[in-house]
């Protein structure tokens, strides 16, 4: 059981409602339906399935994976939209 789930067990019902009367924002391009379909896709992967995707995912040619300090991801992120934006 994830921890959102078990956290609204514990919670109080007016805890409970003020979670539920929250609107939801999604990434551009998201939805709840999208989000649905990518926590279905992982909630039904098996181990070895995850491992190779995450081999797959290293072997991209376009893209690295690195170790960078955590403080300086934000400005990675930055980074990266402005050159997906073409603003670099």
């Amino acid at each position: 059981m994830s921890r959102s789930v078990i956290a609204e067990y514990d919670a109080e019902p007016a805890e409970k409602e003020s979670r539920t009367m929250r609107q939801t924002r999604y990434p551009k391009g998201w939805d709840e339906e999208r989000v649905r379909q990518v926590l279905h896709h992982y909630e039904q992967q098996s181990e070895v399935e995850a491992v190779a995707e995450d081999e797959a995912a290293l072997e991209q040619p376009a893209q690295t994976t690195i170790e960078v300090p955590r403080e300086l991801v934000p400005a990675i992120r930055e980074l990266i939209a402005k050159h997906e934006g073409g603003g670099i």
